[in-house]
């Protein structure tokens, strides 16, 4: 069980970069999940921090491994964050949606690689399950801060009479 959440349901095992398919997945757990009442999205997110911290790190056990490839339940997590401004913006529709989803993917992408300032020592700071997420949580959190902007955007974009 703890590997299958660990690799998000196998997206972990992508022969080419698991991380982008793990954000991949985040985006859609993303559409998915933002039908609910966004308390109900954040206590979710905040569900699925706690059993990615288990699951982490049970399988960097199994893997022998820290942090391994194909843990990515940090992306989806990370990438939820990222992308939870866009529950506020009532107006995204359409083409300013898929825009903001894009933007909201490709930031927690660069902080989550790029890792500058908080996400590098969040990765540095935690060691298990705990290290594993945290990084993401920190990268999520950067990308939710520019997000937000943008979304608000292109959200008054299509207000407009």
């Amino acid at each position: 069980m703890a590997r299958i959440l660990a690799t998000a349901g196998g997206a972990g095992y992508a022969p080419i970069a698991p991380g982008t398919f793990g954000s991949a997945l985040g985006v859609l757990v993303f559409v998915i999940l933002s039908a609910l009442h966004p308390l109900l999205f954040l206590l979710t997110t905040a569900t699925l921090l706690a059993l990615g911290t288990w699951a982490s790190d049970r399988a960097e056990a199994f893997f022998g491994k820290k942090d391994d490839g194909r843990i990515v339940i940090d992306e989806v997590v990370g990438q939820l964050i990222a992308l939870t401004p866009l529950l506020f913006c009532a107006e995204l529709a359409g083409t300013r949606l898929i825009a903001s989803l894009g933007a909201g993917f490709l930031l927690f992408r660069l902080f989550d690689i790029w890792k500058p300032g908080p996400v590098a020592w969040a990765e540095r700071r935690f060691e298990g399950g705990a290290g594993v997420m945290l990084d993401d949580v920190a990268a999520g959190a950067l990308a939710a801060l520019f997000t937000a902007p943008l979304a608000l955007f292109c959200s008054a974009q299509g207000a407009t009479p």
